[in-house]
């Protein structure tokens, strides 16, 4: 079985055309600001992403600070997709330096 990558804000910056960029952050803090492209992941539409989003997507997983991705990205991993990534850093090193949509 394959695992989740690390990425790096930079390189998922160079390669942000190549993901599915899913945040998993709460409904509000998405709504205040998030990376162009992305889709508020929740347990209410988990299933709707997963028949929506082929598998050999790549993903990248997206949270506050870095951590909670990692979980998020092992077990989209665990549904079968190949290449999963989580952003080191979070949303809250993203917002430093890259664009920042709002809703």
């Amino acid at each position: 079985m394959s695992e989740f990558q690390h990425i790096s804000i930079q390189d998922a910056a160079e390669r942000l055309e190549e993901f599915v960029i899913v945040d998993i952050r709460d409904p509000q803090s998405f709504a205040a600001g998030h990376m162009p492209t992305a889709l508020n992941l929740n347990n209410e539409n988990f299933a709707d992403f997963l028949a929506a989003t082929p598998p050999e997507k790549q993903v990248l997983v997206v949270c506050y600070h870095g951590v909670s991705s990692q979980q998020a990205a092992n077990v989209i991993v665990q549904q079968g997709y190949e290449t999963v990534f989580s952003m080191d850093g979070g949303f809250e090193a993203w917002k430093l330096t890259q664009p920042v949509v709002t809703a």
